[in-house]
């Protein structure tokens, strides 16, 4: 199974709670994780902070639910959900929920800042 490398928001409270629960799930070690507030990106840094993304080894940096997908797929636990996400019907859908999600994030992150401290 190839690698897989991650793009997160490193200041997201939101982020930095879904990484840490896929770095434990990540026992084989198979995602770099990279906090794309603090590394050099290979994208405009705004629009890496402002969606999900994801390469696999040797393959194009993907964006959103295609960025999940990649990210299930290498975790053994939820590599069927990454299967299943990669289906066209069920990618589509999985994108509709995420552009919802982003357009609530803002509230969301305040949320989550405040459970955090």
């Amino acid at each position: 199974m190839s690698r897989v490398t991650v793009w997160h928001d490193g200041a997201c409270p939101l982020c930095q709670r879904e990484i840490a629960l896929m770095r434990r799930l990540d026992r084989r070690g198979r995602i770099d994780f990279i906090d794309a507030t603090v590394e050099t990106c290979p994208l405009d840094r705004a629009a890496m902070l402002a969606r999900f993304h994801a390469r696999e080894e040797g393959g194009p940096i993907v964006a959103g639910a295609a960025a999940f997908a990649a990210m299930w797929c290498a975790i053994p636990l939820l590599r069927p959900l990454g299967v299943a996400a990669r289906s066209p019907a069920v990618l589509a859908l999985l994108e509709r929920v995420y552009l919802r999600f982003l357009r609530g994030r803002p509230r969301l992150q305040r949320w989550a800042g405040r459970g955090a401290a």
